[in-house]
């Protein structure tokens, strides 16, 4: 099989399709008796290559389609899905729709976004390029990333596999609003785990790379290194007894740091009384040199978008300032409910960034002297009601500020609130991978106990 997945000549000539379909799907709502309407039809095309020890392991194409509908008759609501585009199938999601909600009771909080939030100027966002590449190509860069990594150290003894996942999406979204909107972007992914053994034992550790366009991922044998050495230095782990120090958590984990925090300031917790951080707006939650700020239109962005899931236009917005919260993250449901306006927060934020310092890792270690960097978090210990933070954790302890050696089976607790209190510093090492862009978090003192 020598064909690219990914035809992206066609793409225009698809959306105008689906723009066609969303239009029809509209106008028959609306003659159902529906007040209000919002559609969203998108088409994914995707290819994955798995290899484990030098051979093929799979090969999955796959095109997905799917229709999502949203209707009020008045303020009660009805939502119904297809993953199935002939006309048969969407007159039974509308018809499936339309009942729901002629039989839910009103919420006055329902109902589309607001017109004068929903963008209508949609700019460039560099998210559409498509990889033109053959299942023989992905195999060959499969392999290669693997036998990187295998070749690395000797004591890399095995491998759950290397992947290579190419992906493209199509979208048309519209609302009985005037919103209407045609999007297209790609996202593509190498990834290798790996297996390390001593006389101690055997660890695992991975590492991947995720861009939009495939000339931004590095020379491929560099991730099967990158997860080669990370394996390897989990060798010889040890456990820690129980004591209070500081911590260090690394780019990749600090990140969940940040998503515990955007979970309590969201709607959905704050109307629900269920967050620590409620009725915190202008208040201190971070140290005053801490910055949090959105930005929805980096090019090419991991969670770059002109529009939330409700079709709100997406702008630039402080929500940490100088420590204090700025804002909420919201949708027009919870904004409702809260007496507020949306945020363009519908589906979640666009690209946060945290502000760092100087520091990069190794200067980070230089600064906690003595303490524990977290490498991986297990385990859902944590409470938004309360702050409450008790997780699973392996990664290295220091000394002398350097790495001494790898640790594991150990947990981590203290409460959200003063741990965003406490942050320390915020490294220069900022992890691209992600739509939260953070470095490492050093924090002054947690307490650390044997698992």
């Amino acid at each position: 099989m020598n064909q690219a997945i990914t035809n992206h000549d066609d793409s225009k000539v698809e959306l105008d399709r689906l723009s066609a379909l969303t239009e029809d799907v509209l106008k028959r709502c609306r003659a159902r008796g529906a007040s209000e309407v919002d559609v969203g039809i998108g088409v994914d095309v995707g290819l994955s290559v798995s290899v484990r020890l030098g051979e093929i392991e799979s090969i999955e194409h796959n095109r997905d389609r799917g229709l999502s509908l949203t209707v009020y008759f008045g303020k009660r609501k009805g939502s119904a899905s297809t993953a199935d585009l002939n006309p048969d199938s969407i007159d039974k999601t509308i018809e499936h729709a339309c009942a729901i909600a002629r039989h839910t009771e009103e919420d006055p909080c329902n109902g589309l976004a607001d017109k004068d939030l929903l963008a209508h100027d949609f700019a460039d966002l560099d998210l559409w390029h498509p990889w033109d590449i053959t299942t023989e190509e992905a195999t060959e860069l499969a392999l290669r990333c693997e036998q990187a990594g295998r070749d690395f150290d000797p004591r890399v003894s095995n491998s759950e596999g290397a992947t290579v996942q190419v992906g493209s999406s199509l979208a048309v979204g519209a609302t009985s609003h005037g919103f209407f909107s045609r999007e297209r972007d790609t996202r593509h992914m190498i990834s290798v785990a790996l297996l390390a053994e001593d006389e101690a034992g055997m660890q695992r550790d991975y590492w991947y790379e995720s861009v939009r366009s495939a000339e931004d991922f590095p020379d491929v044998a560099s991730i099967g290194q990158k997860a080669a050495e990370r394996t390897v230095a989990r060798l010889g782990a040890r456990k820690l007894g129980t004591r209070q120090c500081p911590v260090l958590f690394a780019p990749s984990v600090a990140r969940s740091l940040i998503g515990h925090f955007i979970s309590a300031v969201s709607g959905g917790a704050l109307y629900r009384k269920a967050s620590f951080l409620v009725d915190h707006i202008g208040k201190p939650v971070f140290p005053e040199f801490l910055q949090i700020v959105e930005r929805p239109r980096i090019r090419r962005g991991q969670a770059s978008a002109n529009f939330d899931a409700e079709g709100v236009a997406t702008r630039d917005s402080d929500l940490v300032s100088d420590g204090h919260l700025a804002r909420y993250v919201l949708g027009s449901y919870s904004a409702r409910k809260l007496g507020l306006r949306s945020t363009g927060n519908a589906g979640g934020v666009h690209n946060l960034i945290v502000s760092t310092g100087e520091d990069d890792f190794a200067a980070l270690l230089k600064r906690m002297g003595m303490g524990l960097v977290v490498t991986e978090l297990m385990g859902q210990g944590v409470s938004l009601l309360t702050g409450d933070y008790s997780r699973g954790a392996s990664g290295f302890w220091v000394e002398n500020g350097e790495i001494a050696y790898p640790v594991e089976e150990i947990t981590i607790a203290s409460n959200l609130r003063d741990m965003f209190a406490n942050i320390v510093a915020v490294g220069s090492d900022v992890d691209q991978r992600s739509h939260v862009l953070t470095g490492s978090i050093l924090l002054d003192r947690l307490t650390v106990a044997g698992a």
